[in-house]
């Protein structure tokens, strides 16, 4: 299994390698050793269409046998146009129609039944921390964005489902569950009607009661993808309380009001500070990451310098950017206003220089704490180990690197006490527990 793109599809590459673990299929180390190679795509922008074939070209150099799906399997025409002996495509999320494919191309093998299933599935993550999809879909229509024709309208799991998953997932050893969906904050908008029991509570398809709910079974659960609906205001209480952790996953895209209108994005920026300061109140250690978007259409040099001193005053942990790119199907291909690629890029490194000096300022604020860890690693020899902040995500955010750590396992949840700081990452040492 090749597996690219976001946690999305990597929760369904999970999906899909458990279907088959259950029906007696075993996973391959390598390309030589595999009968039929499974390549789950992304087609979000152009960029990432040309990983997704430059790995399917691999595959077939390598072994000969691959079925392609994830995003990209809606291209299926471009996909064959460059590889006519791929085996078969679907798009995403069409996970029977994968396991069809594979059972095809490579028959079942005779003792399916003596291979047995883990109760959490397989997973392509480490044992600690697993990825919790709550829906499928999405209800808005961004002018840059293709995933509701990739991905269809919002689809929500129902809660009880999605809490039976949890439970099945932190029994077999997750520590950390990173809630996942095109919109988080709309989960439940298409069931709202429709609330189930669970272990004797009334569970509401709601992401505040959900969270709650999750916050009960899991040490540390970490929402991603969030819209700032009104009601996210509800969840930050329950970050002060401890339920979950504080940190907010919210990708605003853009300040300008003009830009976010021409994404078709909420476009209401002083409301947004008015309510960042407000959830600081409320719970001071929350850490809000966020994406941006430079070089979008029509924007100018004004709407730009804006997008710089809103960042001043956000003061965002955690900030990624894209330089603005044209996707085959998306709207904003055909507005006016097209930004010179020198411009682009001018933007984005000042963008991301201006985010790195507010995060190293915030990092540095954190020497002479002790905050909570999560160990990711442990190198045995040089009694080092790597962990995450309650402000870090995996893969995407910093870490916090450890000395005298030799005695900490992975998914160890311990207190360190910060010494350094740089622009991304935090130093220090696990505290001692006391005796007795």
């Amino acid at each position: 299994m090749v597996s690219l793109g976001c946690p999305k599809n990597l929760v369904d590459s999970e999906r899909i390698l458990t279907k088959l673990r259950s029906d007696g299929y075993a996973l391959s180390a390598d390309y030589a050793g595999a009968d039929v190679v499974l390549v789950n795509t992304c087609g979000f922008l152009d960029s990432a269409k040309e990983e997704s074939l430059e790995a399917i070209g691999e595959a077939i150099a390598e072994n000969g046998r691959v079925i392609v799906t994830g995003c990209f399997g809606k291209e299926a025409e471009v996909i064959r146009a460059r590889f006519p002996d791929v085996l078969a495509i679907t798009g995403a999320h069409q996970y029977e129609e994968v396991v069809g494919a594979v059972h095809v191309a490579a028959p079942i093998p005779p003792s399916a039944y003596l291979n047995l299933v883990p109760d959490a599935g397989l997973k392509l993550t480490p044992r600690h921390y697993s990825y919790l999809k709550i829906s499928e879909g999405c209800n808005h229509r961004c002018a840059f964005c293709i995933i509701p024709s990739l991905r269809g309208d919002l689809v929500s799991r129902r809660p009880d489902a999605i809490l039976r998953e949890a439970e099945k997932l932190v029994a077999a050893g997750t520590k950390e569950l990173l809630v996942i969906s095109q919109d988080t904050s709309a989960y439940g908008v298409d069931i709202r009607k429709e609330p189930r029991m669970w272990k004797g509570r009334e569970i509401v398809p709601h992401m505040t009661d959900l969270a709650r709910a999750l916050g009960r079974i899991a040490p540390w659960v970490r929402l991603h993808y969030v819209y700032p609906y009104p009601h996210v205001d509800q969840v930050i209480p329950l970050m002060a309380e401890g339920l979950v952790l504080p940190y907010l996953d919210i990708p605003f895209q853009h300040a300008s009001r003009s830009v976010l209108k021409a994404m078709r994005r909420p476009a209401n920026e002083a409301k947004v500070l008015e309510r960042i300061r407000g959830w600081r109140e409320i719970c001071p250690d929350i850490a809000i990451r966020s994406t941006f978007i430079t070089g979008f259409p029509g924007e100018t040099d004004a709407d730009f310098e804006y997008l710089l001193d809103w960042l001043d005053e956000a003061q965002l942990d955690r900030v990624g950017a894209f330089r603005f790119e044209p996707v085959q199907g998306a709207a904003a291909n055909s507005l006016p206003g097209a930004v010179p690629e020198e411009v682009k890029e001018e933007r984005y490194a000042r963008f991301m220089a201006k985010s790195a000096a507010i995060s190293a300022a915030k990092l540095r604020a954190k020497v002479g704490r002790a905050l909570d860890v999560i160990i990711d690693a442990v190198d045995a020899e040089t009694a080092g180990a790597t962990g995450r902040s309650t402000a870090d995500a995996p893969e995407i955010d910093g870490e916090v690197h450890l000395r005298d750590a030799g005695h900490l396992a992975q998914g160890d949840i311990v207190k360190v006490m910060i010494e350094d700081a740089d622009e991304h990452d935090l130093f220090g040492a696990p505290v001692p527990r006391m005796a007795g």
